[in-house]
């Protein structure tokens, strides 16, 4: 093997690992993202279960949410809105927010039983 063609498979080899620890950095921020995703929405179900088992409130606009203590909502918040439709049916939006940016809006309905 020539010099020459040593340095050819040297610098395939560089490239070929570039594009390696590059792919693995998307692979991770990908990852976070599906985290972030999975968390807020299991958050925003959790707060409309919860909702709906409050005793129903026809003049009620907003109710306060109940995020739990724990390391995984670290960072997380919550808003529940209601909204009357019709006798005795709210339309209940909550939004979760990580870190202050919106990551997921659920929508769901209370009716009074």
């Amino acid at each position: 093997m020539t010099m020459i063609e040593a340095l050819i498979a040297l610098a395939l080899l560089g490239l070929i690992a570039a594009a390696f620890v590059g792919s693995l950095g998307t692979a991770a921020r990908a990852t976070l993202i599906a985290d972030e995703q999975t968390t807020a929405e299991s958050l925003a179900r959790s707060q409309l279960e919860h909702v709906k088992t409050l005793e129903y409130d026809e003049g009620a606009t907003q109710y306060t949410p109940e995020i739990p203590s724990d390391e995984d909502y670290s960072f997380y918040s919550a808003t529940i809105d209601a909204e009357p439709l019709d006798d005795h049916i709210q339309k209940i939006t909550v939004t979760v927010k990580h870190t202050n940016k919106e990551v997921v809006t659920l929508e769901g309905y209370k009716v009074d039983r």
